[in-house]
């Protein structure tokens, strides 16, 4: 049996483009849930922003309905929906909820899917892509990232599979991410920006009018080297404990600077975690409790 996901949909004076925007993939991931919210009430009130909309939105700001009501990243199957894609109509709860996903996206020319670091991350403002192998979707891509006009532009391998941008990749569907910090807090700047930013992206679309915004975008990186784009294996931790950082989100580090420490259970010397890159630093572990093989950061390669 098929998920229905709850979604929202308006149509200006044509039918195509068609933009998807997309919130909680993750249950705890709470900004875009509140931006999205925004939009329809937006759209709804016909407000002077969204006026003369040329072509099609649609906004389902909680995909993973079952995961949200937990409180959890997953839902009761313990699956992550963003590794699920495309999923199957006669699986588990996320299962059936990656292929209802995987058909919203297949049915749009344009995809934004809207992140944070849930409740044990926080991560630096960011819009990001998949250096896709198709030059005319690749360039599409570019732009809408820096549309969306977040500190950080970030361009990743293509081969992560099970991913909604690779439901978009493999379509050959303009689709971007975007994330802004988390930590299990709702920031209202965060909101802002994420609001500001789609309809940053509608205007590059063609979708919407809009008065030129200034520009934000302090770095553009792009690195096409194999699982250049997965955050949850960077620094990892080498045992289970308790994480003191010793950096700041944002904050530029050298190659072998110390992230912080994680003081083991059992009352033994803390275990120190260097920086395996030199650059900016993208995430940052703020959930003090880190498993053994966890991620306590992740530094972005800034090449001026």
């Amino acid at each position: 049996m098929t998920l229905p996901l709850k979604r929202f949909q308006f149509c200006g004076e044509t039918v195509e483009p068609h933009l998807l925007i997309t919130g909680a993939v993750h249950g705890d991931e709470f900004e875009p849930i509140a931006a999205i919210h925004r939009l329809i009430t937006l759209f709804q009130e016909r407000s002077e922003q969204t006026a003369g909309l040329r072509g099609t939105v649609t906004l389902i700001p909680v995909v993973n309905e079952s995961a949200f009501v937990r409180g959890h990243r997953c839902a009761e199957d313990g699956m992550d929906l963003a590794r699920t894609c495309p999923g199957r109509p006669d699986g588990s709860i996320t299962e059936r909820t990656a292929w209802s996903l995987t058909e919203s996206i297949r049915a749009a020319n344009f995809y934004i899917d809207l992140h944070t670091g849930g409740t044990e991350l926080s991560v630096f403002p960011l819009s990001g892509y998949m250096m896709h192998e198709n030059p005319a979707v690749l360039e599409m891509q570019r732009r809408m990232a820096r549309a969306f006009n977040l500190p950080i532009v970030w361009g990743t391998a293509a081969n992560l599979d099970g991913r909604s941008l690779s439901v978009a990749r493999d379509a050959n569907i303009p689709a971007i991410y975007c994330e802004y910090l988390g930590a299990a807090t709702c920031d209202r700047a965060g909101v802002d920006a994420y609001v500001d930013g789609c309809l940053n992206v509608m205007f590059e679309l063609g979708m919407l009018n809009r008065p030129p915004f200034p520009n934000r975008v302090e770095h553009v990186v792009e690195n096409p080297e194999p699982n250049s784009g997965h955050m949850q294996v960077c620094n990892p931790s080498p045992i289970t404990g308790y994480f003191e950082s010793h950096v700041r989100l944002g904050q530029t580090i050298r190659q072998g600077d110390l992230i912080g420490e994680v003081y083991p259970l059992d009352g033994g010397l803390p275990a120190p975690i260097r920086s395996e890159q030199a650059g900016l630093v993208l995430v940052l572990r703020t959930f003090p409790r880190v498993r053994a093989g966890e991620s306590v950061g992740v530094i972005l390669e800034i090449h001026r």
